[in-house]
C-alpha cells in the first residue's frame, strides 16, 4: 500500500458525494457506541477545535451541536478516523442521556431472530 491517505499521518478526510462523512460517538469510560450521526468539514472542524460534539443534520439540512438545547453535550476525549478516512470515531465523555428519547445509547434495542424488537 502507497495511498498516503490509508498509511499517512495525514488528516484527509474523504467526505462522500454529499459532503459527509459518518461519526460513531462511543463512551470514554466503556466503549458503549453511543451514537451515529454524520459530519461535514464544518463539523469536524468545529469538533476539533470545541472540543465538544457537532454534526450535520441530513433531515434538517443544517449544522448542529449535540446538547445545544437538552444541555446533554458530548465532551471529546479523543478522534479517531478510520483507514480510507471516511469515518471517524469519536470517544467522549457523555454529560447526561445521549439519545433523545432519554436513554443512555441511541442503540437501546435489540433486533430479535423473529424481527421483533426487545429493549435493553
Amino acid at each position: 500500500m502507497d495511498n498516503a491517505r490509508e498509511t499517512g499521518l495525514v488528516l484527509d478526510p474523504k467526505f462522500g458525494p454529499d459532503g459527509l462523512l459518518t461519526a460513531v460517538v462511543t463512551d470514554v469510560a466503556d466503549g458503549t457506541v453511543l451514537m451515529v450521526g454524520h459530519m461535514n468539514r464544518e463539523a469536524l472542524n468545529l469538533t476539533l477545535e470545541t472540543g465538544e460534539t457537532w454534526f450535520f443534520s441530513r433531515s434538517r439540512l443544517k449544522l448542529w451541536k449535540k446538547g445545544e438545547s437538552s444541555g446533554n453535550v458530548l465532551s471529546v476525549e479523543e478522534v479517531r478516523i478510520d483507514c480510507d478516512q471516511d469515518a471517524v470515531q469519536v470517544i467522549a465523555r457523555p454529560a447526561g442521556p445521549t439519545c433523545h428519547t432519554g436513554t443512555r445509547s441511541c442503540f437501546y434495542r435489540r433486533v430479535k431472530a423473529d424481527g421483533t424488537l426487545e429493549r435493553l
